[in-house]
C-alpha cells in the first residue's frame, strides 16, 4: 500500500478547508492549491506510478499515472486555477467549494485506474456541477440544475450498469481499453455513459440549457471539466472505435449550426463546446498515435481558449448587465482591451496561425488525411468555417462594432482581467511554440504545423469564411430567440406527465399525509398524558349534540386500542 495521496483527494480536502477559511484565504487557496497539485503530481507521480487500496475482493487503483492522465490532470488543475482567479473577487463560499470539488472530480477521473474509482469521481463531477448551476440563483437556474442532475445521474446509471456487467463478465474492475473488434453490452453501456458527458447529440442538450444559467464564474468552470473528462475517458477506453468518428463529425457540424443561430452570448459559446469536442471525439475514433495526440492536444488547447472566451463573455455581462446580442453593440471604443483578448480566443478556436487551435486542429486533420478519410477532413473543414463565422465574426460584430447600445460599461474587475490575460498568453505561447506541449502528449510526435500547404489552406478558409459572413450578414439576426433543440422532445412530454399524473399523485399523497399527521398527533397526545386525553374525550362525549355535530368516524379510544392490538399481534407473529 502506497503512502502517496491521490491528487483528486487532495482537492477534496482543499474543498473542505475552503468551507471554514476566511474570504481572503479562500481566494488564495482556490488559486494556489490546484497549482500545487500540478507540482505534486509532476514530482511524486511520474509515469508508471500506481496507488492502490484493497476494497472487498477488488483493488481500487486510485492513481494510474501515465502521460495521458498526467496531461489531463495537469490541465484541469491549471484551468481550475485560472477560473478561481477569475472569480476570486466574488468571495462566494458555496461556489468556491463546489468549484474545488468539481475540479477534484475531473482530476480524480483522470487518474482513476479502475472503473469504481472512475464512477465515484464521475458522480462527484455531476453533483458539484449541479451546485454550480444552482448558484445562478434564478428560477431558470434551479430548473436547469434539476434537468442537469437528472440527466447526469441517468448517465451515471448507464455507466454503473456497464461496470456491473463488465465485472460479472471479467471479474475485474480495471479501466483498460475495450476491444473495438469484440464489443460487449457492458462496453456499449459504458460508452453511452461517456457519450452523455461528452455531449454527443442527441445527449447534448444539457450543455446549452445549464451552462448559460450558472453564475458568470460558474460557467467558466462548467465549460472546462465535464466534456473534457469524457474525452479523456474515450481516449483511455475507446480509442479506435470507428463509430466515434461519425459521432464526432455530427457533433462538430451540429454545434456550429446552432451557434450561428444563437443570440445569447453563453448559449452561442455552449454550442461551440459541442462542436469543438466533436474534433476530439473524431481523434479518439481514428485511434492512431497521431490522432490520439491530436485529440489530447486539442483538449488542452480547448480548455484554455474556451475558458478565455467564456471569461470575456462573462466580463461583458458583468460590466454591462446584458447577455444578448440584441442588447449590445458599439462597445469597441469603451472596451478595446476586452475586445483584443476576446479576439485571441476567437482566432484560437477558429484555428488561425500563431495561436494554439491552429496546431491541434492541423494535427487532427493530418491524422484523418493519412488514413484517406477525405469526407471527415471536408466536413471538419466546413465546421471550421462555421466556427469562424459565429465566434470570430458574428459575436464580436454584434457586441463591439454593430450599432450603438448607449451602454456605459463598468470597469472589468482586476482579477477577471488578470485571468483573461493569462489565458490569452497561453493561447499565444502554445501557438507560437507548439513544441512546448509535445513532450506531455501520450505519444512522441514531431508534427510541424507551419508547413506552407497548411498555412495557405487555413488562410483560404478564413477568406472564404469572411466572404460567407458578408453574404449572410443581412440574414444573421441578433434578435432574442429561443432555439428548439432535441430537449423539446423530453421536456414537453414531462410537463404533460406532471400535469396528468404527478399532480394527482401529489394530491393523493397530500391527503394521506394529512390523515396520517392527524392520527399521529392524537396518538402522541394520548401517550403523553392519557388521563387528560381520556377526560377530554369524555367531556366531548357529554357535550355532544346530535343536531349540531357529526359523530367521529373512529373514536380515539378505539384507534388506540386497535393500534396496541395490532402491535401485539405483530409481535406474536414475529415470535412464532
Amino acid at each position: 500500500m502506497s503512502v502517496l495521496v491521490p491528487p483528486g483527494l487532495l482537492l477534496v480536502v482543499g474543498a473542505a478547508l475552503l468551507a471554514v477559511l476566511p474570504r481572503a484565504a479562500r481566494a488564495a487557496v482556490s488559486v494556489l492549491l490546484p497549482l500545487l497539485v500540478v507540482a505534486y503530481s509532476a514530482t511524486f507521480l511520474p509515469d508508471g506510478t500506481t496507488v492502490s487500496y484493497p476494497f472487498m475482493q477488488f483493488s481500487l487503483e486510485l492513481v494510474r499515472a501515465d502521460r495521458l492522465s498526467l496531461l489531463f490532470g495537469g490541465i484541469f488543475c491549471v484551468t481550475g486555477a485560472l477560473a478561481a482567479l477569475y472569480a476570486s473577487h466574488e468571495g462566494d463560499v458555496r461556489q468556491q467549494v463546489a468549484a474545488m470539488l468539481y475540479t477534484a472530480g475531473a482530476v480524480g477521473v483522470s487518474f482513476a485506474g479502475d472503473l469504481l474509482t472512475l464512477c465515484f469521481f464521475w458522480e462527484l463531477l455531476a453533483i458539484a456541477g449541479t451546485v454550480l448551476v444552482w448558484s445562478g440563483g434564478t428560477r431558470a437556474a434551479t430548473r436547469a440544475g434539476k434537468r442537469y442532475v437528472l440527466l447526469h445521474l441517468a448517465g451515471g446509471g448507464l455507466l454503473l450498469a456497464g461496470i456491473a456487467l463488465q465485472v460479472a463478465h471479467t471479474g475485474s474492475i480495471r479501466f483498460d481499453a475495450f476491444d473495438p473488434a469484440a464489443p460487449t453490452l457492458a462496453a456499449w453501456l459504458i460508452l453511452a455513459g461517456f457519450c452523455l458527458n461528452a455531449g454527443v447529440p442527441p445527449l447534448h442538450a444539457w450543455i446549452p440549457d445549464a451552462y448559460p444559467r450558472a453564475t458568470i464564474a460558474g460557467s467558466v468552470f462548467l465549460a472546462a471539466m465535464t466534456t473534457k473528462s469524457a474525452v479523456y475517458a474515450l481516449l483511455r477506453g475507446f480509442a479506435g472505435w470507428d463509430v466515434l468518428v461519425t459521432f464526432g463529425v455530427v457533433m462538430a457540424l451540429y454545434g456550429v449550426f446552432f451557434a450561428v443561430l444563437a443570440s445569447d452570448l453563453r448559449v452561442l459559446l455552449s454550442y461551440h463546446i459541442i462542436s469543438q469536442v466533436g474534433y476530439m471525439v473524431v481523434g479518439a475514433g481514428i485511434g492512431t498515435a497521431l490522432a490520439v495526440d491530436a485529440s489530447a492536444a486539442h483538449a488542452v488547447n480547448h480548455l484554455i481558449y474556451k475558458g478565455l472566451l467564456f471569461m470575456c463573455a462573462g466580463a461583458v455581462i458583468a460590466t454591462t448587465g446584458r447577455g444578448s446580442l440584441a442588447d449590445l453593440g458599439g462597445l469597441r471604443s469603451r472596451q478595446p482591451l476586452l475586445l483584443g483578448l476576446y479576439m485571441i480566443g476567437a482566432l484560437s478556436i477558429s484555428g488561425a496561425p500563431l495561436w494554439n487551435g491552429f496546431v491541434s486542429k492541423g494535427m487532427l486533420l493530418k491524422s484523418a488525411g493519412d488514413l484517406h478519410r477525405d469526407w471527415t477532413v471536408l466536413l471538419l473543414g466546413l465546421a471550421s468555417v462555421g466556427t469562424f463565422i459565429s465566434v470570430g465574426l458574428k459575436l464580436p460584430y454584434f457586441v463591439w462594432f454593430h450599432g450603438k447600445s448607449g451602454i456605459e460599461p463598468k470597469p472589468v474587475p482586476p482579477p477577471m482581467l488578470a485571468a483573461m490575460v493569462c489565458a490569452a498568453f497561453l493561447c499565444t505561447l502554445l501557438g507560437l511554440f507548439p513544441g512546448l506541449l509535445y513532450p506531455f502528449l501520450p505519444h512522441p510526435t514531431d508534427y510541424d504545423p507551419f508547413t506552407t500547404t497548411h498555412v495557405i489552406e487555413i488562410v483560404q478558409l478564413f477568406v472564404f469564411s469572411g466572404f460567407a459572413f458578408y453574404i449572410l450578414l443581412p440574414n444573421l439576426s441578433a434578435a432574442r430567440k429561443t432555439l428548439a433543440d432535441v430537449d423539446f422532445f423530453y421536456r414537453a412530454p414531462a410537463r404533460l406527465v406532471r400535469k396528468l399524473f404527478v399532480g394527482r399523485v401529489d394530491a393523493a399523497f397530500g391527503t394521506v399525509q394529512t390523515v396520517a399527521d392527524r392520527i399521529t398527533d392524537r396518538l402522541a397526545n394520548a401517550l403523553r398524558d392519557p388521563t387528560a386525553w381520556f377526560a377530554e374525550g369524555r367531556r366531548r362525549g357529554e357535550d355532544y349534540d346530535p343536531d349540531r355535530s357529526r359523530p367521529p368516524l373512529l373514536s380515539p379510544l378505539v384507534v388506540t386500542i386497535a393500534t396496541f392490538v395490532g402491535i401485539a399481534v405483530a409481535l406474536l407473529a414475529w415470535q412464532g
